[in-house]
């Protein structure tokens, strides 16, 4: 094979050491071309409008070919300068012509062309490559994050109007919308008392199998609070204590701001106005008007509890101390009189269904009855275990006896059913409401929080979305840049080529690693 078509191969990362090693290029080069870079910065201050030379100066930087190029088109736009002896009196010839002088002097634009093929295609173009990667897996991940976003904030806000929803509100002026619920809450406990008379039968079952199990009576101390509530229903905590009505109701209650706007629940323990102490109800009657909330009002035990044991009515500003202390009944527990009559005071004041120890008693009674219930079924149910038809129940009363699986099942309904009107989660927190004005403004900051979650979620979706657009604008300006830094690169790998080739009487040159590096961006 001839010489000539044997092709020239440079690696590109070689491309500098080769040009040096075949003393093209000095070693020194370097300091050379801090002299030309200099002239350059100052030949380009004073340039023609033209528009090829305006591309040449965007984008990449400025070398021999560009120059050479400059000077080409100065030859027009400035051939009115040329003197009488066909030399140029332009400035900018002159300078441009002194550049191109100082480039061919040691072939130091070879050296600085293999330094700017290696600057863009190893590092400069990789560089734009992975920002152009990262900014469209920015507008992916901004993409994704904003649909979390936006279904967070949809939870939160269901969640919100689902819990707003159990305990009763719109949700619109929370801690006013909750402290009106307490209108409600004696109605509430009136209606569980009358659907508590259904189970008279269910709890005559029950006694009656205790009665034939244990062989004694035990009527009197099975379900007490079921069956007081049964009986005389909702009564006062006095009344269920003392078997006799009171003649004189007195009412504590902590009187709560109503108009309190719901976006403001900073320093609640000082707006909360405990009010005075009142008797005023009327003899017999289990309503007080001193109450601005219902029949009976929850009193903070803490707060007015009375030293000693006594109680003392602080109706008037000076003390009254005729009070006389009396025992009635088999519980032994004080019965206060004073001018009215026989006065319930404090927890005594408070229905039996309200009172929290009656309440939990009555709750504990329906959970007693629901698990033997939930026995016999079982019982009932079991074929191995059938107990209703062996031999023990033969002298059984006629009610153990006749009762079904079905019928059975029924009763554990209603059971459940009255226990679950107990406990709904509206009246759970009327009770904490009742019981503790403090606990209105943890419930208010509780579903106040839902919806400060959902607003963060929404200031999130800005911030994603502008993530994205900041995304989407760098992608833009990336392109082009990439592009052009591309396409020069490209040509400047062809000009190196053909100098070289012109130096071994025009042997093909192939620059190793650059052409196919630009061609997998450009394909990118």
């Amino acid at each position: 094979m001839n010489e000539q078509e044997i092709p020239i191969d440079i690696h590109l990362n070689k491309l500098l050491d080769w040009l040096v090693s075949r003393r093209i290029c000095p070693r020194d080069w370097q300091k050379y071309i801090i002299a030309v870079r200099q002239n350059i910065n100052n030949a380009i201050q004073d340039m023609p409008a033209v528009e090829e030379i305006a591309n040449m100066l965007t984008g990449t930087y400025i070398n021999y070919f560009h120059c050479q190029r400059i000077v080409e088109i100065l030859k027009e736009t400035e051939s009115s300068s040329k003197n009488i002896f066909g030399q140029y009196s332009s400035q900018r010839m002159k300078d441009w012509l002194e550049i191109g002088k100082l480039y061919e002097k040691d072939n130091i634009y070879l050296a600085e062309a293999a330094q700017l093929l290696v600057r863009n295609i190893v590092y400069e173009l990789p560089s734009l490559k992975r920002q152009l990667v990262k900014c469209r897996q920015i507008q992916e991940e901004s993409i994704k994050k904003e649909a979390d976003y936006v279904k967070n904030e949809n939870a939160m806000r269901q969640n919100y109007l689902s819990s707003c929803q159990k305990i009763g509100i719109e949700g619109k002026n929370i801690k006013k919308e909750l402290l009106s619920l307490l209108d409600e809450l004696p109605g509430s406990l009136n209606a569980v008392a009358t659907s508590a008379k259904d189970l008279t039968l269910v709890r005559n079952y029950y006694v009656s199998f205790l009665n034939f199990t244990l062989k004694k009576d035990m009527d009197s101390n099975c379900l007490p609070v079921l069956k007081y509530v049964i009986e005389k229903g909702n009564t006062t905590t006095f009344e269920w204590r003392t078997g006799e009505p009171p003649e004189v109701v007195e009412v504590t209650t902590p009187v709560f701001p109503l108009d309190v706007d719901c976006a403001s629940t900073e320093a609640a323990d000082d707006q909360i106005d405990f009010g005075d102490f009142v008797a005023n109800s009327e003899s017999g009657d289990d309503r007080s008007s001193s109450s601005p909330n219902g029949d009976f009002v929850h009193v903070d035990r803490e707060e007015c509890k009375p030293e000693n044991g006594y109680q003392i009515d602080f109706g008037d500003s000076d003390i009254n101390w005729d009070i006389s202390v009396e025992t009635s009944g088999t519980n032994d527990v004080p019965v206060f009189e004073g001018e009215g009559g026989k006065v319930a005071r404090g927890t005594d004041a408070l229905s039996v269904l309200e009172n929290e120890t009656t309440r939990n008693s009555f709750y504990n009674d329906l959970l007693e009855l629901e698990a033997f219930l939930d026995q016999r079924v079982m019982e009932a149910e079991s074929s191995s275990s059938d107990v209703l038809s062996s031999s023990f129940f033969n002298n059984a009363p006629e009610i153990l006896q006749m009762q079904s699986t079905d019928v059975l099942k029924q009763m554990l309904n209603s059971t459940k059913s009255l226990s679950s009107q107990l406990m709904t989660t509206k009246l759970k927190h009327l009770y904490l409401i009742k019981s503790s004005p403090r606990y209105v403004d943890r419930l208010v900051e509780s579903l106040k929080s839902k919806l400060e979650t959902a607003e963060k979620m929404i200031d999130c979706q800005k911030a994603v979305k502008l993530k994205y657009h900041e995304a989407v604008l760098e992608e833009k300006a990336l392109e082009p840049k990439i592009k052009i830094i591309v396409d020069k690169t490209k040509i400047l790998l062809s000009e190196v080529e053909q100098d070289i080739s012109k130096r071994y009487k025009n042997r093909k040159v192939n620059i190793m690693g650059g052409l196919s590096a630009l061609q997998q961006i450009t394909v990118y």
